[in-house]
């Protein structure tokens, strides 16, 4: 059997406090259950001390994951600690990751803490930590730019101290493949206890070189790499998730390694990641972009045709894309859709099944075929939760070529406490004035940063999927919506957008008055 690479995927910490992917409590434990069922092997939930709402994502997560460990973040102070402590208790398997900075320029300028300072604070946090958890990982913050005798001092104090893993966090994503390869040949030989431990690498994109990175690591003597799904996370991002274990897996002649991970279920995976945050992957993505498995050159289609492996090495069934592009229609039932989800890498409770299957007869009748990009867009808005106190009831839009007259939109929407209310709005363009009356109707004034629709799949009939990016007074967000009608999606995107700021206010005085 091949040893295998521990994942930590810290796609809700790390990856969720990027600015443009932040996400509410509901769709952290969406995006945690989809971990889950791709049985990485530790799910970072956040940092329990960052707020209340944070506190009681992790606290949630620990209540609903049962087959992966659950961490929450913690600096090396008390508080921090205690907070991860509480809110892992639930966790069938629960981990505290402490961590310092050890660097002299962490050191001198953000901490001014000496050396001694910091090896007493490392390992106060570990023991602390230890009470809560015999899963304890300490990181030393700004590791690539720390002097190897101190950190050799470092990590031998927190060994002794009960840390379980040590993390060499690459932080500014400052290292390269050669330089951090070394390292880890350094610290797992020369470290005392090394061989108690599991060493692990958290690498950043900033110069492009997480994932080549991480491997390097990896052959250093690294058995975990911290990333996250599509490589989202602070500034450049994190590792790409689907990109380290994929190389481990296509080459494991020359790694010798693997992971535990169910990589059918990447794609799905990422799509949800990608409609929760209205973040779209680049088509040229490595593994999960649309263009990763497509070939138009003549000779690579010839190629292809005669051996997939002449242009392929991985198949797109590995990553979860299908390449049985089964067309559906008005007549296929619940049985068929489950299956296609299934194949695409989604699973859906039975309510959720319901909920889909009636969206799915309503496109059947409005298009002569449903193809997987429709079906798709369809699961995407149900995983996502797009549903909200805000729908829409009615929409029509007036537009044209006379100069005179400005387009004009009506819309009709309805609030689940059972008020209607209506709006006309007139603007330079027919989206502008949808936006406006919806904002009118929902008191809700939000400025326009990125709008874009694309076509999810072909023909005349086609679904559309629009992503709006709009800005409040306090902080940026995203919306997403799908529809055969453009201007409706468009519609649906924006209102996306205000029920999430609705539901995230009651969420948030929900935490008030219990604190």
């Amino acid at each position: 059997m091949t040893p295998a690479v521990k994942i930590f995927d810290t796609t809700l910490r790390d990856g969720e406090q990027a600015p443009g992917f932040s996400m509410s409590a509901g769709q952290k434990l969406a995006m945690a259950e989809a971990l889950e069922g791709l049985r990485v092997d530790v799910i970072e939930a956040g940092f329990a001390a960052a707020s209340p709402g944070d506190f009681e994502g992790i606290k949630a997560i620990a209540e609903a994951v049962q087959d992966v460990t659950v961490c929450s973040l913690a600096r090396c102070n008390d508080g921090d600690i205690r907070a991860s402590g509480e809110a892992i208790r639930p966790a069938k398997s629960g981990r505290i990751h402490t961590f310092i900075a050890t660097s002299p320029l962490h050191r001198e300028f953000k901490l001014k803490m000496d050396k001694d300072e910091i090896v007493r604070r490392a390992t106060q946090g570990v023991e602390l930590a230890r009470q809560y958890t015999d899963d304890v990982e300490f990181s030393c913050e700004d590791a690539i730019r720390t002097e190897r005798d101190y950190m050799k001092r470092v990590c031998e104090a927190v060994i002794r101290a009960g840390a379980t893993t040590i993390n060499m966090p690459d932080t500014v994503g400052y290292t390269t493949p050669e330089e951090i390869g070394d390292l880890f040949r350094f610290l797992t030989t020369e470290v005392e206890g090394a061989d108690t431990v599991i060493w692990s690498a958290h690498c950043h994109d900033d110069l492009g070189l997480a994932v080549a990175n991480s491997l390097a690591a990896i052959r250093g003597g690294a058995r975990q790499v911290e990333c996250a799904l599509n490589g989202i996370g602070e500034r450049a991002g994190n590792c790409a998730m689907e990109e380290v274990v994929m190389a481990l897996r296509t080459r494991k002649d020359f790694f010798g390694l693997d992971t535990n991970v169910r990589t059918e279920g990447l794609y799905g995976a990422s799509k949800l990641l990608s409609a929760i945050t209205g973040q779209m992957v680049p088509r040229n993505k490595a593994i999960v972009g649309k263009n990763a498995f497509a070939h138009e050159s003549g000779i690579h289609q010839h190629g292809v045709l005669a051996n997939r492996e002449t242009y392929e090495i991985m198949k797109p069934e590995h990553v979860g894309v299908s390449t049985d592009n089964l067309v559906l229609g008005k007549h296929s039932g619940r049985a068929a859709l489950k299956n296609r989800a299934s194949k695409l890498g989604f699973t859906l409770s039975d309510n959720q099944l319901q909920s889909v299957f009636v969206a799915f007869k309503e496109l059947a009748d409005a298009k002569k075929e449903v193809f997987d990009s429709d079906i798709e867009a369809l699961m995407l808005g149900e995983a996502v939760g797009q549903s909200g106190p805000w729908e829409i009831e009615s929409l029509s839009v007036s537009a044209g070529s006379d100069a005179d007259r400005m387009p004009e939109a009506r819309v009709m929407l309805s609030h689940a406490d059972g008020r209607r209310e209506e709006h006309v709005s007139r603007s330079k363009g027919p989206m502008n004035a949808v936006f406006d009356a919806i904002s009118q109707i929902t008191d809700t004034p939000m400025q326009l940063e990125h709008y874009s629709v694309n076509s999810v799949s072909g023909g005349e009939d086609a679904m559309a999927e629009a992503t709006v990016r709009v800005a409040t007074e306090y902080e940026s967000y995203q919306g997403r919506g799908a529809s055969t009608d453009t201007v409706l999606a468009s519609a649906q995107a924006w209102l996306d957008v205000i029920n999430r700021i609705e539901r995230r206010a009651v969420r948030q005085g929900k935490l008030a008055a219990q604190h």
